[in-house]
């Protein structure tokens, strides 16, 4: 057998080990599901494989909590069922690389840059809720990973994801391996505009919908818009639905359908 089969199947092999050997727990799982309503909608073949990844997810990356902070398994599941929500057309091996997810029990300080007119970079520390480490790991504040996972267009698990996803091709610059469907042209077009539009009006003084974080630069301007893709993608598609087309190209997956189908179904309950 080739290396490159032999490996995947030994790949195939230890994950279909670790799923029977280590399975969720089943009621802990229904009440992750039933408790975020940014998974609503999902078919039967999307949980069954949303649960798959969670297990695997629970299993290879390392929780690391810090400052005396106790981690229940409710956080472990709340985090990994929303950290798999990205892949869920991608597959888990777009989180290979990496493995610490270090939880704070407050937001904490972490470095800042910023560039200024002239070009100059300066750097400070600044309270922050969330933080992505090149090949490090991801760095996460409890408080506000426990005020996610509902539709608002806040997010700090997919935020912080989505910058991994965006490091895999070597930096955080809103530039992350595309699908051979994409042409990479369109999506350095679309996001060009969607991101100086957006920064024209938050220096005007213009209310904007959007985080205006996302003008801090390309890498959070990816990131914030990720977290609108599946958390608040009908804002998303009214604002830039040519991001919202080539997110869902991306990502591999349509949560505008399935959250207003979801939506309809619970009306007429």
């Amino acid at each position: 057998m080739p290396g490159t089969a032999m490996l995947a199947w030994l790949t195939r092999w230890r994950r279909r080990r670790v799923v029977r050997r280590k399975p969720l727990d089943a009621a802990l799982w229904q009440q992750t599901l039933a408790g975020l309503p940014l998974l609503a909608g999902l078919e039967m073949d999307q949980k069954r494989e949303l649960e798959y990844l969670t297990t695997l997810f629970l299993h290879d990356k390392s929780f690391e909590p810090v400052q005396g902070l106790v981690l229940t398994d409710a956080d472990r599941y709340w985090i990994a069922a929303q950290a798999c929500l990205p892949i869920l057309g991608l597959g888990l091996e777009w989180y290979d690389g990496w493995r610490g997810i270090v939880i704070y029990p407050y937001d904490f300080v972490g470095g800042h840059a910023e560039i200024d007119d002239a070009g100059v970079v300066h750097e400070h520390d600044m309270l922050q809720t969330g933080e992505s480490w090149q090949h490090g790991p991801v760095i996460l504040s409890l408080p506000e990973v426990r005020n996610s996972g509902h539709c608002d267009g806040n997010n700090v698990i997919i935020h912080e994801l989505a910058h991994k996803l965006d490091m895999l091709n070597g930096d955080a610059n809103g530039y992350p391996p595309l699908h051979r469907n994409m042409p990479s042209e369109i999506w350095s077009r679309v996001f060009q505009a969607a991101y100086d539009d957006l920064g024209e009006r938050v220096d005007s003084r213009i209310r904007v919908s959007i985080d205006a974080y996302a003008t801090e630069s390309p890498a959070e301007c990816f990131a914030v818009f990720s977290e609108y893709f599946f958390s608040l993608p009908g804002l998303l598609q009214a604002e830039y639905p040519q991001v919202y087309e080539q997110l869902a190209l991306f990502y591999r997956q349509q949560p505008l359908q399935r959250l207003q189908s979801a939506a309809r179904s619970s009306a007429s309950d």
